[in-house]
């Protein structure tokens, strides 16, 4: 039996990655960690374990002692705050990772660092600046136009993203989100955007799948109109979204490793661009494609494991075009107690006591 360790195991992407272990037809058995107690009730593992924040420095000697105390084959990572932590301390923690190199994901972590290679790669994308001071927000409208982006370089679901069309108003917003050195404004692209998730071997293409964003769950709600919130996606076959998305993740590491999520929005000219890669974890709703006949978490994890690159007839976006996955909260809600949850944090204690 195959035993996986899942970080932030009660979060939707993790419970989604879960969920398509179980639908593949091999026997896992899940090991499921989490920093939140409450959210940790809900995980669908064989068994659950508490764990410190990932900043905590007590995060990776915990993680240590469970992956030694239950034996897991393979850790996954499915969380984007957890993926730099992660990868840093893969080489000690004492299990299989199978992430893209660390100077890789750490790219992937700096949308500038990212959006760097891209443009000196020559792909097509929406110019950005770095906003380090209040004179560059200036600037920027002076370059990009009328109407700017503004959003975190790290971070996931949108982190600090809005539109604004006056400066001083886009100063305001940088300052009340603490964003000077760690936000940038770009020109604004449209709404239509298309994600093209892949895994890969030693720079082999083992499988990739594109699906596009038909809106935003809770859009409605945030200033910019993302709510990081996939409402509903449909699955799509564009030559051309693989194309550039392959490029933008070359353009980053020659020889790839793991699962590389790339994020393309259209310009005007109706040119795909690559936005951020989400490098070593799914994307959230990676269940649509398992329901639709793709399970690339059980792909994944026997690739990581030392299987070979699967004999696919299509390895990309082999799925028929026009499925749509409509989705709201991924949960049934779980019954349980205080005393139960506060258990894990009992038990947690408990274990650093004995670490320390």
């Amino acid at each position: 039996m195959i035993r996986v360790l899942v970080t932030s195991a009660g979060g939707s992407p993790a419970v989604n990655f879960t969920r398509s272990l179980a639908m593949s037809p091999e026997d896992y058995y899940i090991i499921g960690v989490d920093a939140n107690k409450f959210s940790l009730e809900r995980a669908e593992v064989n068994e659950r374990h508490l764990v410190p924040a990932s900043q905590d420095r007590d995060y990776v000697p915990v993680l240590q002692d469970i992956i030694r105390e239950t034996h897991a084959d393979l850790l996954h990572v499915q969380h984007s705050r957890e993926v730099p932590v992660i990868s840093k301390h893969r080489d000690k923690l004492g299990v299989k990772t199978f992430l893209p190199k660390h100077e890789s994901v750490m790219i992937c972590d700096n949308k500038m660092a990212s959006f760097s290679c891209w443009k000196g790669a020559g792909l097509t994308v929406p110019e950005t600046i770095m906003l380090n001071t209040k004179p560059d927000v200036d600037m920027a409208f002076r370059e990009l136009g009328s109407k700017v982006w503004l959003r975190a370089i790290t971070g996931s679901g949108g982190a600090g993203a809005t539109p604004a069309t006056d400066p001083e108003w886009a100063k305001v917003w940088v300052e009340l989100h603490n964003g000077w050195g760690r936000f940038s404004a770009a020109k604004v692209l449209d709404a239509k955007s298309v994600i093209w998730q892949s895994i890969w071997k030693n720079g082999e293409l083992a499988v990739a799948q594109s699906r596009q964003r038909l809106y935003w769950e809770f859009g409605s709600k945030f200033l910019s109109g993302v709510s990081g919130v996939t409402g509903a996606g449909q699955l799509v076959t564009d030559d051309r979204v693989s194309d550039i998305a392959k490029r933008a993740v070359l353009a980053i590491d020659d020889r790839p490793n793991g699962i590389w999520g790339v994020d393309l929005t259209y310009d005007e000219y109706g040119v795909p661009n690559p936005t951020e890669i989400n490098a070593g974890r799914f994307f959230t709703t990676h269940l649509f494609f398992t329901e639709a006949g793709l399970n690339m978490p059980h792909i994944f994890v026997k690739l990581a494991l030392g299987d070979k690159v699967p004999n696919i007839d299509k390895r990309d976006s082999p799925l028929p075009a026009g499925a749509i996955w409509i989705r709201g909260v991924d949960f049934l809600p779980v019954l349980t107690s205080q005393s139960k949850v506060d258990q894990h944090e009992y038990l947690l204690n408990a274990r650093l006591g004995r670490i320390r």
